[in-house]
This record gives structure tokens, C-alpha cells and sequence, in this order.
């Protein structure tokens, strides 16, 4: 089980086994907002792994929610934040959006700026691993808190980018207010 925190936090919540016998794993993702303001929780699987039953949904400030994986899955999480409905009614984020219109994501990646969390569940000699990732550039602060398992160790990045980010790098919402860093080799020239 993962915790996926937003601290403000997303948490993700080891693997447990479901059938000893057959060697078959669950994996359960915890979700649990820590942030001040809702974020909309949005999942990519890999390309040769199936989708999680909900790729997107809506997480209020302190609210949890729990998300089982199908065995041996693999692909990223992440949260999008500023997320609305317009009058015709699509929904946007101004963070981590993934351009279905739709709370969820149905096979669509977040646009940068946001930060990842990497899973492949059961991957080399079965062992689950992931990562927190500012490859597409930050939005939230993150961590992954790991349970039920053996020699799992937490990542995260608890940091608030956002508040240190050059000027340059930012993204802006319309109100002035910085809503994610940006990946450095995407906005600076070279």
C-alpha cells in the first residue's frame, strides 16, 4: 500500500500479498491532501499496462482517498491543481492538466509544470519501485510513505519550489500568483 500525500501534500501509501499461494500482490494507493485548496488527483498508465479504475478525480483539502492497482502495474500519478468548469462544461487546471476536458484523464499525460510519482509494481525480481520526479517540471510538494511491506523506504519532495522560483521559470496564473516551475530546458534559451 502507498500513501500519496500533497504537503501542502499529496501522500501516496508496499505491496501485501492477496494469495499467498499464487504469489498474486494488491496494491492499494492512499491519496491524501494536505494542501489548503483541492487538487484533482490524475493517473497514466504505462502504455502496456491497464488503466486504474479512476484516472482523475477530485480530492478536497484533508480529504483521502484510496485507489486499488491492478498486479504488476506501472505508471505515474500526479496531482492537478487551480482545476475548474467552464459555462459549456469542460473542465480545465491551470497545473498538471491533461487536455481531456473531463475529470479524468482516460489515457491522457498531465502537462507540465507537475510534479510525478513513478511506480512499476512487481517489476525486477517482483519488487515494486518508485520515485518522485520533477522531469516535467514542479507543482506540488510530494511524497510517497510506503506500508505493509519490507525494506521500503519513503521519497518525497517536501519542498515548495513554487515559492523560490526564478522569475523566468514560473507559470503564472491570471491572478499574478505562481502555480508551477516550469523544466529549465523548456523556457530558458540557449
Amino acid at each position: 500500500m502507498y500513501a500519496f500525500l500533497c504537503h501542502c501534500y499529496v501522500v501516496c501509501s508496499c505491496t501485501t500479498p492477496v494469495d499467498a499461494s499464487s504469489g498474486a500482490h494488491s496494491t492499494t494507493f492512499n491519496f491524501k491532501n494536505n494542501c489548503p485548496d483541492p487538487v484533482w488527483p490524475a493517473s497514466l498508465a504505462n502504455s502496456d499496462k491497464g488503466a486504474l479504475s479512476q484516472t482523475g478525480f477530485q480530492l478536497d483539502s484533508g480529504a483521502s482517498f484510496s485507489l486499488d492497482a491492478p498486479p504488476a502495474w506501472g505508471g505515474r500519478l500526479w496531482a492537478r491543481q487551480r482545476c475548474s468548469t467552464d459555462s459549456s462544461g469542460r473542465f480545465s487546471c491551470l497545473s498538471g492538466d491533461c487536455g481531456t476536458g473531463q475529470v479524468a484523464c482516460n489515457g491522457a499525460g498531465g502537462a507540465p509544470p507537475t510534479t510525478l510519482v513513478e511506480f512499476t509494481l512487481q517489476g525486477d525480481g517482483g519488487k515494486d519501485f518508485y520515485d518522485v520526479s520533477c522531469v516535467d517540471g514542479f507543482n506540488v510538494p510530494v511524497s510517497v510513505v510506503p506500508s505493509g511491506g519490507s525494506n521500503c523506504d519513503s521519497t518525497s519532495c517536501r519542498t515548495n519550489i513554487n515559492a523560490r522560483c526564478p522569475a523566468e521559470l514560473q507559470m503564472v496564473a491570471p491572478d499574478g500568483s505562481v502555480v508551477g516551475e516550469q523544466k529549465a530546458y523548456n523556457t530558458l534559451a540557449v
